[in-house]
């Protein structure tokens, strides 16, 4: 059975109706579906392979020790696999996981009950641990160094301090700003990896694994033309391949190949490279306002009505890493392959 699209314009418009489907929030539907496809054991956790072996190689050593693993930091852009490795980190060491998050924990109090509940050896999970409040961080270091908290009973003249002594836990802590992370919170994880952007490769794997757990027909240039457009990150590739699947299964004959890919990634404003609408408003915003640049990072967000914090997290990383934008002592600049990229005249010499 032959393929059949609705025509449409394969100019990919800066408009497109899904120009922030790359970091848009998820819904409960994608958080459910995401959690499918996670793998659960280290030997299936496709990509990173110096973190995985340096892993293995500290999870085998803490388990011949019968001790529970040091403290582990995750450093890196968003949907690169943090959680996941957190939740594999805990199956490989046959302890459970509790999991929270930086902005979850308000005070030093709400930590009190979750860490007075934690067994020997069991998993602590602080996603965006940067975002904790100086308070709990510092509520956090005796806990982490000794296995013991203080806490202040009474007030003014009768207050006292109490120590509590914990099991032996390990915290692991994901960042997407690392930076952000003071030095006596860093130096008190004795484990720190570094997450970089996958290769179309390993993208491409991870795509035929998770067509394969959603019974989904691809072929092998299906995969790498999704992989390619997913700025290599393994969630926005699940998200993709869900999409395309979408257009394959109304407008095609529920097989995923690479021309029906590139037509629904296309509509959805993904081009060749992977950039969206937001991206390429970005920087088109910063070329014809500012000349290509420099441009500071809150002028920038200013003028695009966008949060400096979701440039930064979100949007810039990729845009870094691919060769489009650069970081000065003066502000972000539009590069020339990102004229080139656009179809932009007058890119700076190289």
């Amino acid at each position: 059975m032959q393929e059949k699209f609705f025509p449409f314009d394969n100019e990919i418009s800066d408009e497109a109706p899904a120009g922030r489907l790359m970091d848009k929030p998820e819904t409960d539907e994608d958080i459910v579906l995401n959690i499918s496809l996670r793998p659960v054991a280290l030997e299936e956790f496709i990509g990173q392979k110096d973190v995985v072996d340096n892993l293995k190689v500290s999870l085998t050593a803490a388990k011949q020790r019968n001790d529970p693993l040091e403290h582990v930091l995750l450093c890196g852009p968003p949907g690169l696999g943090k959680t996941c490795l957190a939740t594999i980190i805990a199956h490989e060491m046959g302890t459970k996981i509790t999991s929270t998050s930086g902005p979850a924990i308000e005070r030093a109090g709400d930590l009190i009950g979750i860490l007075t509940n934690l067994e020997k050896g069991d998993i602590l999970f602080i996603d965006e641990i940067h975002r904790l409040s100086k308070v709990v961080e510092e509520f956090l270091y005796p806990a982490m160094e000794n296995c013991q908290i203080d806490f202040v009973i009474d007030k003014g003249p009768y207050a006292r301090t109490i120590k509590f002594n914990l099991k032996r836990f390990t915290l692991v802590g994901a960042t997407t700003r690392s930076g952000l992370i003071g030095s006596p919170l860093r130096s008190r994880f004795g484990i720190i990896h570094h997450f970089d952007f996958y290769s179309v490769d390993d993208l491409g794997s991870i795509i035929k694994r998770s067509a394969g757990l959603l019974n989904i027909r691809i072929d092998d240039d299906g995969a790498h033309e999704i992989s390619r457009r997913s700025r290599g990150t393994p969630r926005i590739a699940n998200r993709l391949l869900r999409r395309v699947r979408d257009y394959a299964q109304v407008k095609g004959n529920n097989e995923i190949t690479k021309e029906s890919a590139s037509h629904a990634l296309t509509a959805l404003g993904i081009d060749s490279e992977g950039l969206d609408g937001i991206d390429r408003r970005v920087l088109k915003t910063i070329i014809s306002h500012y000349q290509g640049g420099p441009v500071g990072i809150e002028t920038l967000a200013a003028t695009l009505n966008e949060e400096s914090d979701t440039i930064m997290d979100t949007i810039e990383p990729y845009l870094l890493k691919a060769g489009f934008l650069k970081r000065t002592s003066r502000g972000r600049e539009v590069t020339h392959l990102a004229y080139q990229h656009l179809g932009i005249p007058g890119a700076p010499s190289k």
